[in-house]
Protein backbone atom coordinates (compact mmCIF):
# COMPACT_ATOMS: atom_id res chain seq x y z
CA UNK A 1 0.00 0.00 0.00
CA UNK A 2 2.81 2.41 0.87
CA UNK A 3 4.53 1.60 -2.40
CA UNK A 4 1.36 2.41 -4.30
CA UNK A 5 0.90 5.71 -2.48
CA UNK A 6 4.52 6.61 -3.11
CA UNK A 7 4.06 5.87 -6.81
CA UNK A 8 0.89 7.99 -6.93
CA UNK A 9 2.66 10.89 -5.24
CA UNK A 10 5.58 10.66 -7.65
CA UNK A 11 3.22 10.56 -10.62
CA UNK A 12 1.40 13.58 -9.23
CA UNK A 13 4.62 15.53 -8.81
CA UNK A 14 5.73 14.68 -12.36
CA UNK A 15 2.35 15.79 -13.73
CA UNK A 16 2.51 19.02 -11.72
CA UNK A 17 6.05 19.74 -12.96
CA UNK A 18 4.99 19.20 -16.57
CA UNK A 19 1.92 21.42 -16.09
CA UNK A 20 3.97 24.22 -14.53
CA UNK A 21 6.62 23.98 -17.25
CA UNK A 22 3.92 24.69 -19.83
CA UNK A 23 2.84 27.86 -18.05
CA UNK A 24 4.40 31.28 -18.32
CA UNK A 25 3.50 34.39 -16.38
CA UNK A 26 3.19 37.05 -19.08
CA UNK A 27 2.84 40.73 -18.29
CA UNK A 28 1.23 42.94 -20.99
CA UNK A 29 4.44 44.91 -21.53
CA UNK A 30 6.80 41.93 -21.93
CA UNK A 31 8.42 42.21 -25.37
CA UNK A 32 9.36 38.52 -25.40
CA UNK A 33 5.68 37.58 -25.76
CA UNK A 34 4.60 39.51 -28.87
CA UNK A 35 2.05 36.87 -29.90
CA UNK A 36 0.20 36.80 -26.58
CA UNK A 37 -3.45 36.26 -27.52
CA UNK A 38 -4.48 36.68 -23.86
CA UNK A 39 -3.61 40.39 -23.97
CA UNK A 40 -6.32 41.93 -26.21
CA UNK A 41 -5.62 45.51 -27.23
CA UNK A 42 -8.50 46.19 -29.58
CA UNK A 43 -12.30 45.81 -29.53
CA UNK A 44 -12.38 42.74 -31.80
CA UNK A 45 -9.70 40.91 -29.83
CA UNK A 46 -11.65 41.74 -26.64
CA UNK A 47 -14.78 40.19 -28.12
CA UNK A 48 -12.87 36.96 -28.67
CA UNK A 49 -11.33 37.18 -25.20
CA UNK A 50 -14.76 37.77 -23.62
CA UNK A 51 -16.01 34.62 -25.33
CA UNK A 52 -12.92 32.54 -24.55
CA UNK A 53 -12.91 32.85 -20.77
CA UNK A 54 -16.52 31.72 -20.06
CA UNK A 55 -16.07 28.78 -22.43
CA UNK A 56 -12.72 27.95 -20.81
CA UNK A 57 -14.15 27.93 -17.28
CA UNK A 58 -17.19 25.88 -18.33
CA UNK A 59 -14.85 23.34 -19.98
CA UNK A 60 -12.52 23.39 -16.96
CA UNK A 61 -15.46 22.79 -14.60
CA UNK A 62 -16.68 19.85 -16.67
CA UNK A 63 -13.17 18.42 -16.83
CA UNK A 64 -12.71 18.61 -13.06
CA UNK A 65 -16.17 17.10 -12.42
CA UNK A 66 -15.57 14.20 -14.81
CA UNK A 67 -12.10 13.48 -13.42
CA UNK A 68 -13.37 13.54 -9.84
CA UNK A 69 -16.25 11.23 -10.80
CA UNK A 70 -13.78 8.80 -12.36
CA UNK A 71 -11.55 8.87 -9.28
CA UNK A 72 -14.54 8.30 -6.97
CA UNK A 73 -15.75 5.43 -9.13
CA UNK A 74 -12.28 3.86 -9.23
CA UNK A 75 -11.82 3.88 -5.45
CA UNK A 76 -15.37 3.40 -4.12
CA UNK A 77 -16.75 0.98 -6.66
CA UNK A 78 -13.71 -1.04 -7.62
CA UNK A 79 -14.06 -4.79 -7.72
CA UNK A 80 -13.26 -6.63 -4.48
CA UNK A 81 -13.43 -10.29 -3.51
CA UNK A 82 -16.93 -11.13 -2.32
CA UNK A 83 -18.48 -7.86 -3.54
CA UNK A 84 -21.79 -8.24 -5.35
CA UNK A 85 -22.17 -6.96 -8.91
CA UNK A 86 -23.45 -3.37 -8.83
CA UNK A 87 -27.04 -2.71 -9.81
CA UNK A 88 -27.26 -1.85 -13.50
CA UNK A 89 -28.95 1.37 -14.60
CA UNK A 90 -29.30 0.58 -18.29
CA UNK A 91 -32.76 1.54 -19.48
CA UNK A 92 -33.37 4.10 -16.72
CA UNK A 93 -35.28 6.69 -18.75
CA UNK A 94 -35.04 9.41 -16.10
CA UNK A 95 -31.24 9.22 -15.87
CA UNK A 96 -30.80 9.04 -19.63
CA UNK A 97 -32.94 12.15 -20.10
CA UNK A 98 -30.93 13.99 -17.44
CA UNK A 99 -27.52 13.24 -18.91
CA UNK A 100 -28.78 14.06 -22.39
CA UNK A 101 -30.46 17.35 -21.49
CA UNK A 102 -27.60 18.71 -19.34
CA UNK A 103 -24.90 18.49 -22.11
CA UNK A 104 -27.40 19.91 -24.62
CA UNK A 105 -28.02 22.91 -22.34
CA UNK A 106 -24.27 23.41 -21.83
CA UNK A 107 -23.64 23.29 -25.60
CA UNK A 108 -26.50 25.73 -26.24
CA UNK A 109 -25.08 28.10 -23.60
CA UNK A 110 -21.76 28.05 -25.44
CA UNK A 111 -23.14 27.99 -28.99
CA UNK A 112 -25.38 31.07 -28.81
CA UNK A 113 -22.68 33.64 -27.89
CA UNK A 114 -20.15 31.85 -30.11
CA UNK A 115 -22.33 32.07 -33.24
CA UNK A 116 -23.25 35.68 -32.43
CA UNK A 117 -19.56 36.64 -32.04
CA UNK A 118 -18.53 34.81 -35.22
CA UNK A 119 -21.13 36.64 -37.31
CA UNK A 120 -20.30 39.99 -35.71
CA UNK A 121 -16.59 39.61 -36.49
CA UNK A 122 -17.10 38.42 -40.06
CA UNK A 123 -18.49 41.54 -41.75
CA UNK A 124 -16.56 44.82 -41.79
CA UNK A 125 -18.27 48.14 -41.14
CA UNK A 126 -19.31 49.79 -44.44
CA UNK A 127 -17.27 52.93 -43.77
CA UNK A 128 -14.11 51.14 -42.58
CA UNK A 129 -10.77 51.63 -44.33
CA UNK A 130 -9.95 48.71 -46.63
CA UNK A 131 -6.36 47.49 -47.01
CA UNK A 132 -5.39 44.51 -49.16
CA UNK A 133 -3.23 41.86 -47.53
CA UNK A 134 -1.59 39.55 -50.08
CA UNK A 135 0.29 36.51 -48.83
CA UNK A 136 3.33 35.19 -50.68
CA UNK A 137 5.80 32.47 -49.82
CA UNK A 138 7.05 33.76 -47.36
CA UNK A 139 6.07 37.39 -46.74
CA UNK A 140 3.01 39.63 -46.51
CA UNK A 141 2.33 42.46 -48.95
CA UNK A 142 0.04 45.38 -48.09
CA UNK A 143 -1.71 47.51 -50.73
CA UNK A 144 -3.49 50.80 -50.11
CA UNK A 145 -5.89 52.40 -52.60
CA UNK A 146 -9.01 54.56 -52.40
CA UNK A 147 -7.82 55.86 -49.02
CA UNK A 148 -8.96 59.32 -47.98
CA UNK A 149 -6.33 61.81 -49.11
CA UNK A 150 -4.96 59.61 -51.91
CA UNK A 151 -5.38 60.73 -55.55
CA UNK A 152 -7.81 58.69 -57.63
CA UNK A 153 -6.09 55.66 -59.14
CA UNK A 154 -3.06 55.92 -56.87
CA UNK A 155 -1.81 52.81 -55.10
CA UNK A 156 0.72 52.18 -52.36
CA UNK A 157 2.54 48.86 -52.06
CA UNK A 158 4.61 47.95 -49.05
CA UNK A 159 5.74 44.85 -47.19
CA UNK A 160 6.36 43.52 -43.68
CA UNK A 161 4.68 46.44 -41.89
CA UNK A 162 1.01 47.35 -42.16
CA UNK A 163 0.46 50.94 -41.02
CA UNK A 164 -3.02 51.79 -39.73
CA UNK A 165 -4.59 54.72 -37.85
CA UNK A 166 -5.08 53.96 -34.15
CA UNK A 167 -8.59 53.67 -32.72
CA UNK A 168 -10.17 53.27 -36.18
CA UNK A 169 -11.56 50.13 -37.76
CA UNK A 170 -9.58 48.73 -40.69
CA UNK A 171 -10.95 46.04 -42.97
CA UNK A 172 -8.14 43.77 -44.16
CA UNK A 173 -9.02 42.14 -47.49
CA UNK A 174 -7.09 38.86 -47.44
CA UNK A 175 -5.80 37.08 -50.55
CA UNK A 176 -3.05 34.61 -51.40
CA UNK A 177 -0.81 34.46 -54.48
CA UNK A 178 0.28 30.84 -54.07
CA UNK A 179 -0.80 28.47 -51.26
CA UNK A 180 -3.07 28.68 -48.23
CA UNK A 181 -1.76 31.07 -45.56
CA UNK A 182 -3.22 32.49 -42.36
CA UNK A 183 -2.93 36.09 -41.10
CA UNK A 184 -2.87 36.33 -37.32
CA UNK A 185 -2.47 39.48 -35.21
CA UNK A 186 -3.29 37.99 -31.79
CA UNK A 187 -3.58 41.25 -29.87
CA UNK A 188 -6.01 42.70 -32.43
CA UNK A 189 -8.01 39.71 -33.71
CA UNK A 190 -8.02 35.96 -34.26
CA UNK A 191 -6.74 33.96 -37.22
CA UNK A 192 -8.13 34.21 -40.74
CA UNK A 193 -7.23 32.18 -43.82
CA UNK A 194 -5.82 33.58 -47.07
CA UNK A 195 -6.91 31.24 -49.86
CA UNK A 196 -5.85 31.44 -53.53
CA UNK A 197 -8.69 32.76 -55.68
CA UNK A 198 -10.79 33.82 -52.69
CA UNK A 199 -11.19 36.98 -50.60
CA UNK A 200 -11.66 36.87 -46.84
CA UNK A 201 -12.15 39.82 -44.50
CA UNK A 202 -10.51 40.54 -41.14
CA UNK A 203 -11.56 43.41 -38.87
CA UNK A 204 -8.63 45.14 -37.14
CA UNK A 205 -8.57 47.99 -34.66
CA UNK A 206 -5.95 49.02 -32.11
CA UNK A 207 -6.95 51.00 -29.02
CA UNK A 208 -3.63 52.81 -28.80
CA UNK A 209 -0.66 53.60 -31.06
CA UNK A 210 1.93 50.84 -30.96
CA UNK A 211 3.45 47.85 -32.71
CA UNK A 212 1.39 44.67 -32.93
CA UNK A 213 3.09 41.53 -34.17
CA UNK A 214 1.61 39.18 -36.74
CA UNK A 215 2.46 35.73 -38.02
CA UNK A 216 1.35 33.23 -40.63
CA UNK A 217 -0.61 30.63 -38.66
CA UNK A 218 -0.99 27.97 -41.37
CA UNK A 219 1.87 25.75 -42.52
CA UNK A 220 2.71 27.04 -45.99
CA UNK A 221 6.10 25.60 -46.86
CA UNK A 222 9.73 25.50 -45.88
CA UNK A 223 9.94 28.97 -44.28
CA UNK A 224 6.48 29.06 -42.73
CA UNK A 225 7.94 29.79 -39.29
CA UNK A 226 9.82 32.75 -40.79
CA UNK A 227 6.74 34.41 -42.31
CA UNK A 228 5.94 37.31 -40.00
CA UNK A 229 4.64 40.87 -40.13
CA UNK A 230 3.93 43.91 -37.97
CA UNK A 231 0.91 46.17 -37.65
CA UNK A 232 1.98 49.69 -36.75
CA UNK A 233 -0.89 51.72 -35.29
CA UNK A 234 -0.23 55.46 -35.35
CA UNK A 235 -2.26 58.62 -34.66
CA UNK A 236 -4.45 59.75 -37.57
CA UNK A 237 -2.23 62.76 -38.42
CA UNK A 238 0.87 60.53 -38.55
CA UNK A 239 -0.99 58.06 -40.77
CA UNK A 240 -1.89 60.83 -43.20
CA UNK A 241 1.73 62.01 -43.22
CA UNK A 242 2.86 58.43 -43.88
CA UNK A 243 0.44 58.14 -46.82
CA UNK A 244 1.82 61.37 -48.26
CA UNK A 245 5.41 60.07 -47.98
CA UNK A 246 4.51 56.74 -49.55
CA UNK A 247 3.08 58.53 -52.59
CA UNK A 248 6.43 60.19 -53.25
CA UNK A 249 8.70 58.45 -55.79
CA UNK A 250 12.27 57.41 -55.08
CA UNK A 251 14.91 60.00 -55.97
CA UNK A 252 17.87 59.21 -58.22
CA UNK A 253 21.14 59.54 -56.24
CA UNK A 254 23.97 61.75 -57.47
CA UNK A 255 26.48 60.14 -59.80
CA UNK A 256 29.80 59.19 -58.26
CA UNK A 257 28.32 58.49 -54.82
CA UNK A 258 28.16 55.06 -53.12
CA UNK A 259 24.37 55.22 -53.45
CA UNK A 260 24.71 55.70 -57.22
CA UNK A 261 27.04 52.71 -57.40
CA UNK A 262 24.54 50.73 -55.34
CA UNK A 263 21.80 51.57 -57.82
CA UNK A 264 24.00 50.23 -60.61
CA UNK A 265 24.45 47.00 -58.63
CA UNK A 266 20.67 46.80 -58.19
CA UNK A 267 20.27 46.95 -61.97
CA UNK A 268 23.19 44.82 -63.09
CA UNK A 269 22.71 42.02 -60.54
CA UNK A 270 19.17 41.39 -61.80
CA UNK A 271 17.32 42.64 -58.71
CA UNK A 272 14.82 44.46 -60.95
CA UNK A 273 13.55 41.12 -62.21
CA UNK A 274 11.71 40.66 -58.89
CA UNK A 275 11.63 44.06 -57.16
CA UNK A 276 9.92 47.32 -58.15
CA UNK A 277 11.15 50.80 -57.30
CA UNK A 278 8.98 53.74 -58.33
CA UNK A 279 11.45 56.43 -59.41
CA UNK A 280 10.74 60.05 -60.21
CA UNK A 281 8.83 60.25 -63.47
CA UNK A 282 11.43 62.34 -65.24
CA UNK A 283 13.15 60.81 -68.26
CA UNK A 284 16.05 63.24 -67.94
CA UNK A 285 16.86 61.93 -64.45
CA UNK A 286 16.40 58.23 -65.15
CA UNK A 287 19.09 56.74 -67.37
CA UNK A 288 17.97 54.00 -69.72
CA UNK A 289 19.82 51.30 -67.80
CA UNK A 290 17.95 51.82 -64.52
CA UNK A 291 14.34 52.03 -65.64
CA UNK A 292 12.43 49.89 -63.11
CA UNK A 293 10.60 46.82 -64.31
CA UNK A 294 7.44 45.16 -63.03
CA UNK A 295 8.05 43.02 -59.96
CA UNK A 296 7.66 39.26 -60.26
CA UNK A 297 7.47 38.06 -56.68
CA UNK A 298 9.39 40.45 -54.47
CA UNK A 299 8.46 43.40 -52.24
CA UNK A 300 8.25 46.93 -53.61
CA UNK A 301 11.41 48.69 -52.38
CA UNK A 302 10.43 52.30 -53.09
CA UNK A 303 10.33 53.11 -49.37
CA UNK A 304 12.52 50.34 -48.02
CA UNK A 305 14.06 52.67 -45.40
CA UNK A 306 10.74 54.11 -44.18
CA UNK A 307 10.69 54.77 -40.43
CA UNK A 308 8.00 52.12 -39.81
CA UNK A 309 9.54 49.50 -42.08
CA UNK A 310 11.98 48.31 -39.46
CA UNK A 311 12.20 44.67 -40.58
CA UNK A 312 12.72 42.83 -43.86
CA UNK A 313 12.97 39.29 -45.28
CA UNK A 314 9.42 38.53 -44.18
CA UNK A 315 9.91 40.58 -40.99
CA UNK A 316 12.40 38.06 -39.55
CA UNK A 317 15.44 40.34 -39.82
CA UNK A 318 17.04 41.94 -37.92
CA UNK A 319 16.86 39.27 -35.25
CA UNK A 320 16.46 40.29 -31.61
CA UNK A 321 19.41 42.46 -30.59
CA UNK A 322 20.91 42.51 -34.10
CA UNK A 323 21.91 45.73 -35.86
CA UNK A 324 19.85 46.54 -38.97
CA UNK A 325 22.86 46.99 -41.25
CA UNK A 326 24.54 43.82 -39.99
CA UNK A 327 21.38 41.85 -40.70
CA UNK A 328 21.04 43.44 -44.14
CA UNK A 329 24.63 42.49 -45.04
CA UNK A 330 23.99 38.94 -43.92
CA UNK A 331 20.83 38.77 -46.00
CA UNK A 332 22.32 40.22 -49.19
CA UNK A 333 25.37 37.96 -48.95
CA UNK A 334 23.36 34.72 -49.07
CA UNK A 335 19.56 34.87 -48.64
CA UNK A 336 18.87 31.10 -48.84
CA UNK A 337 21.20 30.42 -45.92
CA UNK A 338 19.28 32.92 -43.79
CA UNK A 339 15.78 31.92 -44.90
CA UNK A 340 15.48 28.33 -46.24
CA UNK A 341 13.70 28.10 -49.57
CA UNK A 342 14.03 31.82 -50.20
CA UNK A 343 13.12 32.85 -53.74
CA UNK A 344 15.82 35.50 -53.50
CA UNK A 345 18.96 33.73 -54.72
CA UNK A 346 22.59 34.17 -53.76
CA UNK A 347 23.65 36.76 -56.35
CA UNK A 348 27.35 36.41 -55.63
CA UNK A 349 27.71 40.03 -54.54
CA UNK A 350 31.08 41.24 -53.36
CA UNK A 351 31.50 43.04 -50.05
CA UNK A 352 31.88 46.33 -51.95
CA UNK A 353 28.69 45.60 -53.92
CA UNK A 354 26.80 44.97 -50.69
CA UNK A 355 28.11 48.16 -49.05
CA UNK A 356 27.09 50.25 -52.06
CA UNK A 357 23.71 48.53 -52.32
CA UNK A 358 23.01 49.27 -48.66
CA UNK A 359 24.05 52.91 -49.18
CA UNK A 360 21.41 53.17 -51.92
CA UNK A 361 18.72 51.30 -49.98
CA UNK A 362 19.23 53.72 -47.10
CA UNK A 363 18.12 56.57 -49.38
CA UNK A 364 14.73 54.95 -50.02
CA UNK A 365 12.85 56.69 -47.21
Amino acid sequence: MRSRLRSLRLAGLVFLALALSACQLIAPDVEDAPLNSLDPQGPFARQIDSLFWPVFWIAAGIFVFVQLAIIVAVFLFRDRPGRKEPKQIHGNAKLEVIWTVIPALILATIAVPTVRTVFDLTECAPDSMRIEVIAHQWWFEFRYSNIEGMPAGAEIETANTMVIPADEEVCAVLQSEDVVHNFWVPKLHGKRYLVPGQENLLRLQADEPGTYYAHCAEFCGLSHSLMRAQVEAVPREEFEAWIARQLQPAAIPDEGTPAWDGLQVFQSAGCVQCHTVDFEDNDQNIPDNIIPREAFNGPNLTHFADQYRTHFAGAVLPEHGEDFETALKRWLADPPSVKPGSYMPDLGLTEADIDNLIAWLRTLE
